[in-house]
């Protein structure tokens, strides 16, 4: 397994909780899966996985209050398989109609530095090439997407880090469960979520271990 660094920042993010189904309130820092996203932003292929190690918070926590645009309703699944096939189907949504204005407690000015890596899951072992063309990518601010922190309308700039990383924040705090990713490995066409118990420790959040120790508490 390769592993990268990557500092990202922005003026704002909401790590969404699942728990809060109407209002969108944000964790206190980013989640793994955000993280995840915003490096298969810059570098995704199908036979690599990105697993992501450390997360460092390099600013102080803060919150916003905010009140945001949505649309109330999504397309029906069946409608829009039903056009595929040529059907007379309705997959149309009028936002005038369906928009919904709704609280959103976010984070405010963030940065973070992603230390992580991949593992090849499927094809030939070509670990140089990727690292080499994920460090290019980075280097040059290219992306397949713009990444985000969190919600598509909070864009986060991007930086590989060569050398040392930047100091976190002085900080330790218990952020109890959060969510971890979404388990890809299920045959299910919604694949469940995975949480972990996390805890920053001097700014830093070490995925792996809080992981482990997560799994150590599920199985007392």
């Amino acid at each position: 397994m390769y592993g990268v660094k990557l500092r990202v920042w922005g003026d704002y993010a909401c790590f969404t909780r699942p728990e809060m189904k109407v209002e969108r309130v944000s964790y206190d820092v980013m989640t793994p899966s955000a993280a995840r996203g915003i490096l298969e932003a810059i570098y995704w292929k199908p036979e690599i996985r990105w697993i992501v190690d450390k997360i460092h918070v390099l600013k102080p926590i803060r919150f916003t209050n905010i009140r945001r645009n949505e649309v109330g309703c999504k397309l029906s699944t069946r409608n829009v398989q039903t056009a595929m096939k040529g059907g007379d189907s309705d997959i149309s949504i009028f936002i005038e109609e369906e928009r919904q204005q709704r609280a959103a407690m976010i984070l405010k000015d963030v940065e973070y530095v992603i230390e992580a890596r991949f593992k090849i899951i499927d094809g030939e072992n070509n670990n140089g090439k990727h690292l080499d063309c994920f460090n290019r990518r980075a280097k040059k601010g290219q992306c397949f997407h713009q990444p985000v922190l969190g919600c598509r309308e909070f864009p986060a700039d991007f930086e590989l880090i060569e050398g040392n990383i930047p100091k976190a924040i002085d900080e330790t705090r218990d952020l109890s469960w959060m969510l971890y990713d979404m388990d890809f490995t299920t045959s299910t066409t919604e694949p469940p979520a995975m949480f972990f118990h996390a805890k920053m420790e001097n700014g830093i959040i070490d995925v792996k271990k809080c992981r482990e120790e997560s799994e150590k508490e599920v199985r007392k």
